[in-house]
């Protein structure tokens, strides 16, 4: 008598894998094709920050190492320097985002309510890091109004890429297989 065959499935993590690679390489081109045209989705004059938004998808749906997340955002941050005023800034803030997403996806919060935490959560590490180093080399001292301004900004970036990674994290999981 024949024995049964079973496969097993090992969900692997991390950008060793292939598949995991290229998902995030194809989510940074996206990233960008959206970031050069993301006039049509503003809100008040603000859009979505489309590179934060694929990389915290990225990282939701690979859960790459800590160093591998800072990779993903050290490349985001090169990408981001594409008609930025503040050159350099991203570097450091798309760097720290990537890796605040890393952690926060460590956390046990329900499979629905992940991608919105995690997401508004990172895009704020990432807005007001920039703000901090902005304030430090390029407006320094900064005005109450301008750190005002900046951070609406970043707390509407933030809602608008929980939208877009919370709507994307159930069918792009899926694909993916995770």
């Amino acid at each position: 008598m024949s024995e049964k065959r079973t496969v097993n499935v090992v969900r692997e993590d991390g950008l060793k894998n292939l598949n995991n690679l290229l998902f995030v390489g194809v989510m940074m081109a996206v990233g960008v094709v959206l970031r050069l045209c993301a006039g049509f989705l503003a809100v008040a004059g603000m859009h979505p920050n489309f590179l934060i938004a694929t990389y915290c998808l990225s990282i939701l749906i690979v859960r790459p190492k800590l160093h591998e997340a800072a990779i993903i955002g050290l490349i985001s941050g090169c990408i981001s320097q594409i008609g930025t005023s503040m050159p350099w800034i991203n570097l450091a803030s798309e760097t720290v985002g990537a890796i605040v997403m890393a952690l926060l996806i460590l956390l046990p919060l329900p499979t629905l309510v992940k991608p919105i935490v995690t997401t508004f959560l990172t895009t704020l590490a990432s807005g007001f890091s920039f703000i901090g180093v902005a304030a430090l080399t390029y407006a320094n001292p900064m005005s109450a109004a301008i750190f005002a301004q900046m951070s609406m900004v970043a707390f509407v970036t933030a809602a608008l890429n929980c939208v877009i990674v919370t709507i994307l994290s159930i069918p792009v999981s899926k694909v993916m297989n995770k």
